[in-house]
């Protein structure tokens, strides 16, 4: 009959379509959306030789930076003694904490002190206003014994992103290196991207990998930090990789590190469906983005072999790679079965109609 045979070969070509449409070939593909060819390239062990990243080093300048003696800058409590004298050390009492009798440096650079008058203090150290207030209050005091302390900080550093705590922090007499400004402020390991921290000095940009320094049982070089610095760590939700087909638990993976591994990324889906998954069939499909200007890449790694596992974990994804996993077979006649099956009720009801349709009443 016209109507069952144009049916049953209507359903097969439904499904078998289905199927072939879940397996890469292993040569060239061609892409119709893009005009181009989608290069298929082996992962192999010259391969991932190849794209192994050399460490990194710190930049030159701030690597050899080393604060000078501290410098008084606008923003400053400064707490001067004047021994033997409590109405000059001490003028809101004994009782009060030290910032209060203290005095602030104005954002012109300035600093008042009974008798020694106005003096432009910015960039002095400690002990050049010592030395100026002792001259200055000489000529009211005999030997004045005179002592200066910085209780108040006006010099910062801003913090933003992907802390716990982004106060800002003082640059105090004691230098701040980059690892106790990090400590203090604390990392929110969720969500950092501890690949992407920037150091912005002095109007410049210094992009440091905090994972590829500390690297291989290595703890890299401390950086000090100077007065205006600024420190960002983006966080990690954009930073993603897409493991789907015949995994466990196919999913959208965030990594905070420099990379992740092939081996990685399908170790957190619980690894291949040992049922419906074809171990031959791992690719990894890379520039999936910018597949209107560039043609994607797509990675091929036959998981049969035992090299493989050792392949797989040098092989370093990058953010935007889907890891696709193809299924078996037994899977696609499963599935093409599954498919024909209900199709088969359509047919069947189909046949009779024409049947009927056909028999004299």
């Amino acid at each position: 009959m016209k109507i069952t045979t144009r049916a049953c070969a209507l359903a097969l070509v439904i499904a078998v379509s289905g199927c072939a449409g879940q397996q890469m070939n292993t040569r060239s593909v061609q892409s119709s959306e893009q005009g181009g060819d989608v290069a298929m390239v082996p992962i192999t062990a010259e391969l991932v030789a190849g794209e192994q990243r050399p460490l990194q080093r710190l930049p030159s300048e701030l690597a050899s930076y080393r604060p000078e003696t501290y410098r008084i800058s606008p923003g400053d409590t400064i707490l001067v003694t004047v021994w033997d004298h409590p109405e000059l050390t001490t003028p809101a009492g004994n009782q009060q904490q030290a910032v209060i009798n203290g005095r602030l440096v104005q954002p012109d650079g300035t600093f008042f002190y009974p008798y020694a008058g106005k003096i432009n203090v910015k960039g002095m150290s400690i002990e050049e206003l010592r030395s100026t207030l002792s001259s200055r209050l000489a000529q009211y005091i005999r030997d004045p014994k005179v002592d200066v302390n910085v209780v108040g900080y006006g010099s910062r550093i801003a913090l933003q992103g992907a802390f716990v705590d982004t106060s800002p922090q003082d640059i105090t007499t004691v230098p701040l290196t980059l690892s106790q400004a990090i400590g203090k402020a604390r990392i929110n390991v969720e969500q950092a991207d501890l690949s992407g921290l920037v150091l912005t000095r002095d109007g410049r940009d210094y992009k440091l990998d905090l994972d590829a320094l500390n690297r291989n049982g290595k703890i890299a070089q401390d950086i000090y930090l100077k007065p205006g610095d600024h420190l960002y760590l983006p966080f990690n939700d954009r930073k993603e990789v897409y493991v789907i087909g015949e995994v466990l638990r196919p999913q959208a993976i965030n990594f905070k590190t420099t990379d992740m591994s092939l081996t990685q990324a399908l170790g957190r889906t619980g690894g291949l469906n040992p049922i419906t998954s074809k171990g031959s069939a791992v690719y990894v499909i890379r520039g999936v983005e910018e597949m209107k200007n560039t043609p994607a890449t797509v990675y091929h790694l036959n998981a049969k072999s035992p090299v493989a596992f050792a392949l797989a974990d040098r092989f370093s994804l990058r953010p935007g790679d889907v890891v696709w996993v193809g299924p078996a077979g037994v899977t696609r006649w499963n599935r093409f079965l599954s498919q024909l099956l209900p199709l088969s009720g359509l047919i069947s009801n189909a046949a009779s109609a024409e049947y009927n349709f056909g028999r004299p009443d």
